[in-house]
């Protein structure tokens, strides 16, 4: 018990001081290359202009660098490749008790974690640096999602055909075999966590939130003896409070889609994992209302003729719109975050 705890929080630890002492580097780099928007703006993901939101944040999305999700997804994989190779090159039975990175547990999530933010990144550097056709650079929604479909397909295939995969738990009940709707499940999962990308908006909120949402991971899979697993959640999460260190109004740097991208792809993973998908929209809240708010926005405007049901969307900028200062819709999110975790867990640990 006292080894696995270790297992879990001294890599987290670890995670987030690498987090740390990489960030000078990076963010001289991006200061140094002006990695941020050239020209400050956004369009509704149904090409109308925002004018409100705009005039809001036209001193902000300017001068700021992009691509702060590097921080994230960097120490997470430093912290797991110094583990093993410690563990290769200096065996004991300390070093191999350590050393969490298993096929059968963190392969999977580390791999989309990593495969997705390095798609991310290219997205980010085509934004800074004015290059693709969405808005004022970066790859185009459909592009972003034509790329997450696959994602979603290698992911959903491997859980079917090569982890057998074909229950889910129905929470507070039992399992139910739904065969191969565990395929369109994964998918529609993954699909929707992409959506919810869009609420890295305001300074500390994508980060306070992921984190949060991680750290209930590592509960979940450490009560379920999924101890491999916990300390990747656990590692994930020091390495957003590394991030998040930098990010606390004013950021010094946005996560970005380097960051986001990665961070809800592997969440997808650990979910299916821990056989958590239906608590998921609990645990995660603040993404799916997130989400669901574009969604009712533009539904609205489409077959409302162009009525809005939110002054902005996504509903973290509504608040803004409506007077509310950035630091305390981010701080109201982070409180939600916390309860609604704390009820995903339980509800988890009593299925």
């Amino acid at each position: 018990m006292i080894t696995d705890v270790i297992k879990v929080f001294a890599p987290s630890i670890f995670a987030f001081i690498v987090g740390i002492l990489i960030t000078p580097f990076w963010a001289g780099f991006l200061y140094r290359h002006e990695m941020w928007k050239k020209k400050a703006g956004k369009v509704a993901p149904d090409g109308r202009a925002t004018p409100l939101f705009n005039e809001l944040h036209k001193h902000k999305e300017v001068g700021t660098p992009r691509m702060g999700g590097v921080i994230v997804w960097g120490s997470v994989l430093l912290t797991i490749l110094a583990i093993w190779l410690v563990s290769i090159f200096f065996p004991s039975e300390l070093t191999s008790k350590l050393n969490f990175l298993s096929r059968n547990q963190t392969w999977l999530p580390l791999f989309t974690l990593v495969a997705a933010s390095l798609v991310g990144l290219v997205d980010d550097w085509f934004e800074v640096s004015g290059r693709g056709q969405y808005i004022s650079g970066g790859l185009s929604f459909k592009k972003r999602l034509f790329i997450v479909l696959i994602i979603a397909a290698i992911g959903a295939w491997w859980f079917y055909f090569k982890l057998e995969l074909s229950e889910i738990a129905i929470p507070l009940d039992g399992l139910i075999n739904i065969g191969w709707w565990v395929i369109p499940l994964f998918i529609i999962t993954m699909v929707g966590l992409f959506a919810s990308g869009v609420i890295d908006g305001i300074d500390g909120l994508a980060g306070g939130v992921m984190a949060i949402i991680f750290a209930a991971y590592a509960g979940i899979a450490f009560f379920q003896n999924q101890i491999d697993l916990a300390a990747f959640c656990a590692v994930v999460t020091g390495g957003i409070l590394a991030f998040l260190w930098f990010n606390v109004p004013p950021a010094r740097f946005y996560m970005s889609e380097t960051g986001m991208l990665g961070l809800t792809t592997a969440l997808t993973v650990v979910a299916f994992l821990t056989d958590t998908v239906l608590i998921l929209p609990i645990i995660a809240f603040p993404l799916l209302a997130t989400a669901a708010s574009d969604v009712i926005q533009l539904l609205s405007k489409k077959f409302r003729h162009g009525k809005k049901v939110f002054l902005i969307a996504p509903l973290h900028h509504h608040f803004e719109a409506l007077g509310w200062p950035a630091y305390k819709v981010t701080m109201r999110y982070w409180i939600i975050s916390i309860i609604m975790a704390l009820i995903g867990m339980v509800i988890a640990l009593l299925t």
